[in-house]
């Protein structure tokens, strides 16, 4: 059976290796093939020689100073039909050591996306899907696709909705938006970049940044304003506007209908949900910090790193932030020591699930890496935690549990900071607590 696999794969690339006789040529397509997980790309490669080459390369050439007889050509044009074939061009031209220009609508003013004698050109043509979400405002688009299809695509979901690029309409929209993109409506809505909100991107190693099964890091702003969203909008814009808030990304609902938004449940679920108890099958470890000055962005860029380091399912990292009321109350007006002076509150969570929980150390050993390398960037002398989320990493001790006083120097060291912090120490068996309630504006 494997040899006859062995007799397939070559007779698909036997063709090809007659028309490009260097033996880096031959590596180059063995090496696409492997890397694409199958021999289909083979019909995606279009060497020199062969006929339709002349017809792929031309298809996209908008300047014909760049398409005579003297006009420098590409030994193989590739033109991928799925990502996996981009990230196998990508890896396969690092590889041997190959030179490789990206064409996405051939509009480049000096034809530099595909006139070279370097060997190999990587065109986007088939890569030209276009996604509008109407409802979102928003919508995907492929590299490959031009600006024309863009418009078409927009005006053909919505009567109302437009898009600020180009003229062109055969240009492609991976060198149009890349370079900045401008238009008729940019005085009133700026560059094409301006209004991208997000990007999938495949990297010169070809680490595809949507890949299914890869590590990315999200953030998510999950925030509840007491008012309606026509005072929320206006202040957001003003203080936020790199969010880019707008009317559809709030929802208006009741207090208690926003308590079972954050206990992770729909909006629409009923309250009565609240009152559901029963056991978890969440296996996690938590740790704590407050921070009193910015994290620099070399700071978040380590804490970044150690995440795609983690082998869990899940991590987070829950900043909360203090400010406005927090700050005006006393760390000693009660036994709750880092209300003011603080920006924000980290939470740190790792969890795991039954079939992991075989080795749970590994994932204990990896919030507390996390949590060692934060020494530095958070609160100092002491290092403060929230109580509630307490850890015994910070009270245990070399002498299997014996030594009280080093065991509990650590837990000391947070109570300290405040003179009332020998109640938090104590342990107290609360049977009714009173609450006070506070107004919420109806507006």
């Amino acid at each position: 059976m494997k040899l006859s696999v062995s007799s397939l794969v070559f007779a698909l690339l036997f063709s090809f290796l007659l028309e490009t006789s260097a033996s880096t040529d031959e590596n180059f397509l063995q090496c696409l093939t492997l890397h694409s997980g199958n021999d289909s790309i083979s019909k995606l490669i279009y060497s020199s020689s062969n006929s339709l080459n002349s017809a792929v390369l031309k298809f996209n050439i908008r300047n014909n100073r760049f398409s005579t007889p003297s006009t420098p050509i590409p030994q193989v044009i590739v033109t991928p039909l799925l990502i996996s074939h981009v990230q196998a061009t990508l890896n396969c031209s690092l590889k041997h050591g190959l030179h490789l220009r990206v064409r996405s609508g051939g509009h480049d003013y000096e034809g530099l996306s595909y006139v070279s004698p370097v060997p190999f050109v990587l065109d986007l043509i088939n890569l030209r899907n276009i996604s509008v979400d109407i409802e979102n405002s928003f919508a995907w688009v492929q590299s490959g696709a031009t600006v024309g299809e863009v418009y078409y695509w927009i005006a053909n979901k919505s009567r109302t909705l437009r898009f600020p690029a180009g003229l062109c309409h055969t240009m492609g929209v991976g060198g149009h938006f890349s370079g900045g993109g401008y238009g008729t409506m940019m005085r009133k809505y700026g560059l094409v970049a301006d209004n991208v909100l997000d990007a999938h991107l495949i990297d010169v190693k070809g680490v595809n940044s949507s890949q299914e099964g890869n590590r990315t890091v999200q953030a998510s702003f999950d925030s509840l304003y007491l008012g309606g969203k026509d005072k929320l909008l206006p202040l957001m814009q003003e203080s936020f506007p790199e969010l880019g808030l707008v009317s559809e990304d709030c929802a208006e609902m009741s207090w208690i209908q926003s308590m079972v938004y954050f206990a992770g449940f729909s909006c629409e679920q009923s309250p009565d949900i609240l009152l559901t108890r029963g056991p978890s099958i969440l296996y996690f470890k938590g740790k704590s910090d407050y921070v009193k000055n910015s994290i620099p962005e070399m700071g978040l860029e380590g804490i970044w790193q150690r995440f795609y380091e983690n082998e869990a399912a899940s991590a987070m990292l829950i900043l909360t932030p203090y400010g406005r009321r927090m700050s005006e109350i006393s760390e000693s007006s009660i036994p709750f020591p880092h209300s003011a002076g603080n920006i924000y509150k980290i939470q740190r969570l790792v969890s795991w699930s039954e079939e992991e929980n075989a080795a749970p150390e590994m994932y204990v050993n990896w919030i507390r890496w996390l949590y060692n390398y934060m020494a530095s960037y958070v609160s100092q002398s002491p290092r403060e935690a929230y109580l509630n989320y307490r850890g015994l990493d910070i009270g245990t001790n070399n002498e299997g549990n014996k030594s009280y006083s080093q065991a509990s120097y650590g837990v000391l060291n947070i109570l300290k900071s405040t003179s009332k912090g020998w109640w938090m120490g104590r342990l107290w068996l609360i049977l009714l607590i009173s609450l006070r309630m506070s107004k919420i504006p109806l507006s």
